[in-house]
């Protein structure tokens, strides 16, 4: 087995009073963020959606497999199939499929079945899992963590989307395997995210609703004064 190869790492790093002011600041940029169901067709750039994804590769994975793939859907007709299925399984879901309380905590969202963002939004990135992988000789090999690295890169992409100017969704109509029929994704490929991507719409909303505090999210474990 050939030996590991390292290479020095180079990050910024900053003392202490511009890391608080940097940290301070960028949460304050992020809590900005929103999931936004009003989107605008006007044009992204492909450009864009290329950064957005690398940006999302740099995310770590279990033994650094990198299992996951962004589908990048534009083609109008592609996005009215993916619509039709979603809402279709969406329909099933109000319809039957979620219970009583669920239904109840969706109710601040003023959500239903229809899904007309899934044509509106400029981009479509589909994020998909890959349970395996081939090498170069055609032979299957294994990913690790594949959902807990591939959670870790759409958190990378929602954060570079909000860092975009533009606006996102993480839409997970439930069942997904349409997604993998329409977009013809191999076997190893399962849907993971639906993300529309784009600008809002001119007096886009969003629900009144409030992220929980830090008391209620963190708990430190530090060293009790001697």
């Amino acid at each position: 087995m050939p030996e590991p190869v390292f290479i020095p790492y180079t990050a910024q790093s900053y003392a202490a009073e511009e890391s608080l002011e940097r940290s301070a600041a960028y949460y304050h940029y992020m809590d900005q963020r929103r999931s936004v169901r009003e989107f605008s067709d006007r044009p992204v750039a492909r450009e864009v959606i290329d950064n957005l994804i690398r940006t999302a590769s740099t995310a770590p994975s279990g033994a650094h497999k990198q299992p996951w793939t962004f589908c990048v859907v534009s083609d109008p007709v592609i996005k009215k199939a993916i619509r039709e299925a979603a809402e279709q399984e969406e329909y099933t879901n109000y319809h039957g499929r979620m219970s009583e309380d669920w239904l109840a905590d969706l109710q601040p969202f003023g959500t239903d079945w229809h899904k007309p963002f899934l044509e509106i939004a400029p981009y479509l990135i589909i994020v998909f899992k890959k349970a395996y992988d081939w090498d170069a000789e055609g032979r299957q090999t294994k990913n690790y963590y594949v959902n807990e690295s591939v959670g870790i890169a759409a958190g990378f992409l929602l954060t570079a989307i909000h860092q975009a100017g533009l606006i996102s969704l993480t839409h997970t109509p439930s069942p997904m395997n349409f997604l993998q029929k329409i977009l013809e994704r191999p076997d190893n490929e399962r849907p993971y995210l639906l993300i529309p991507v784009g600008y809002p719409a001119e007096g886009a909303q969003v629900p009144n609703i409030q992220r929980k505090p830090l008391a209620d999210i963190a708990v430190y474990y530090e060293a009790k004064p001697v």
